[in-house]
């Protein structure tokens, strides 16, 4: 497939303006397109530097307002967080305009191999894993996308020998087209964004998306222990390459005698490490492990490699992350928890008793067996944000009657070591998404931190 399309003079709106976007917007215009930008904040509340750069630049700036004419653009690139049935896209696809995500405008205009990484959760755990793996056997690495780097930041000064190590999202994934990993992997599916995909057979084929351009040259690592994920190797037209921490397998990585071992088929198999060397805890991020070494084993990368820095690898900020103890009691931020399965990971990784701090912005998600999980584990729960009426029902139809509806963070962290004991654990890991609150889960975990920093003062 033809790369490096020219953009020269191209009609292009770019819709929504958060990383992904201004990215885009700044690599179009760096390419001579003729370019407008969309965002439903007004003017005053962007940074005026911006603001200045774009009309500098002779770029249209739609804020607040919807272009009248959407037929006169030739490309909308659409930003992750923007629902492609928004009128204003729909009236675009009316008109014939072709819709794209950043992520796939990033992949015609650069060069590189790209490694794909998505799943509900352990997306960014498993990418930056991968990334790391990739920089120490010292291939010329870019890990981006969902982790917070946009691939159209980087897309440019690529060559040829350039790595892209990418998080994506369902959501970057509905706006590719001819986005081609050499290496994807799709970790696990539990519900989730069902406000934006509606059903969850929809949010398997966003899913699904992520190998619709790969060949049999190609390679599909998946998870063999996950039913919904497996399923969709069936149809999957790369080399399907199964991963489990459950079965031993004829090929694919997995679990043996307590070591990660990898079969290709053609070699004996691989022993990588022990599974008591990872210094990330819980049984999901073994399989983060398990991904991570399939994905750099059938990217060439040697074993040794993988096997060092699966032993050194601690793990990624807001994802289950100590954060201090303080009279003994621990304090784990696990912001990046942003859906029940997350959370519900989580609580199995930790083995004291544990004061949840939970609740945010509501995706339609049931808590149900995030409660079943929690009988034996949870203590106490301390909510926040606009779920916690919700998340409060559902904890207490399972018979807890330990609840604490809290107003912020500081509240919660004040009131969950109030009624902690030496030895328990705090931890934060909300089953929602942050934005009822916070503009990201980041921001979220942040505060955590110096919430809980505040609490030795």
């Amino acid at each position: 497939m033809e790369r490096n399309k020219d953009m020269k003079n191209k009609k292009t709106l770019v819709v929504g303006l958060g990383k992904s976007g201004i990215a885009a917007a700044e690599v179009l215009i760096g390419l001579g397109a003729d370019v407008a930008v969309y965002d439903k904040k007004a003017e005053e509340q962007w940074d005026p530097r911006l603001v200045d750069f774009y009309k500098k630049n002779q770029v249209r700036c739609y804020f607040d307002q919807e272009p009248e004419d959407m037929a006169s653009f030739e490309l909308l690139v659409v930003s992750p967080g923007v629902p492609l049935e928004i009128n204003m896209i729909r009236s675009a696809q009316t008109a014939g305009t072709e819709i794209i995500g950043e992520v796939e405008l990033a992949y015609r205009v650069g060069k590189g191999t790209y490694v794909a990484i998505t799943g509900t959760n352990g997306k960014t755990t498993t990418t930056t894993l991968t990334g790391e793996i990739f920089r120490y056997s010292g291939r010329k690495t870019e890990v981006v996308g969902n982790v917070g780097v946009a691939v159209a930041q980087k897309a440019l000064k690529a060559d040829e020998d350039t790595w892209f190590v990418t998080e994506i999202s369902s959501f970057q994934l509905e706006t590719t087209k001819e986005f081609h990993p050499r290496v994807s992997a799709l970790l696990n599916i539990t519900p989730d964004h069902m406000d934006r995909h509606h059903t969850m057979e929809n949010y398997a084929k966003a899913k699904a998306m992520i190998y619709q351009n790969q060949t049999a040259d190609d390679f599909f690592i998946v998870n063999r222990d996950d039913p919904a994920s497996f399923a969709l190797a069936e149809v999957c037209p790369a080399t399907v390459v199964p991963f489990s921490r459950k079965e031993i397998l004829d090929f694919g990585c997995f679990v043996k005698d307590g070591e990660i071992v990898i079969c290709d088929g053609k070699s004996p198999e691989k022993r990588i490490c022990k599974v008591a060397e990872l210094q990330i805890p819980g049984g999901h991020n073994l399989e983060n492990a398990l991904a991570a070494a399939a994905i750099a084993y059938f990217s060439r990368i040697q074993v040794a490699s993988i096997a060092q820095v699966l032993r050194d690898f601690q793990g990624v900020e807001h994802r289950l992350e100590f954060v201090a103890e303080v009279k003994g009691v621990r304090f784990v931020n696990d912001s990046k928890g942003t859906n029940p399965d997350a959370s519900i990971k989580a609580l199995e990784a930790i083995e004291t008793p544990i004061l949840l701090i939970a609740g945010g912005y509501d995706k339609n998600s049931s808590f149900e067996e995030l409660m079943a999980v929690a009988k034996g584990r949870v203590k106490a729960f301390v909510l926040l944000g606009k779920t916690a009426p919700k998340v409060r029902e559902a904890a207490s139809n399972a018979g807890f009657d330990n609840i604490i509806m809290a107003r912020d963070m500081e509240e919660c962290v004040k009131e969950a070591f109030r009624i902690a004991e030496k030895g328990d654990t705090v931890l934060l890991s909300p089953a929602c998404a942050s934005w009822d609150m916070y503009t990201c889960f980041e921001e979220r975990g942040e505060d955590f931190r110096n919430r809980v920093k505040a609490l030795g003062k």
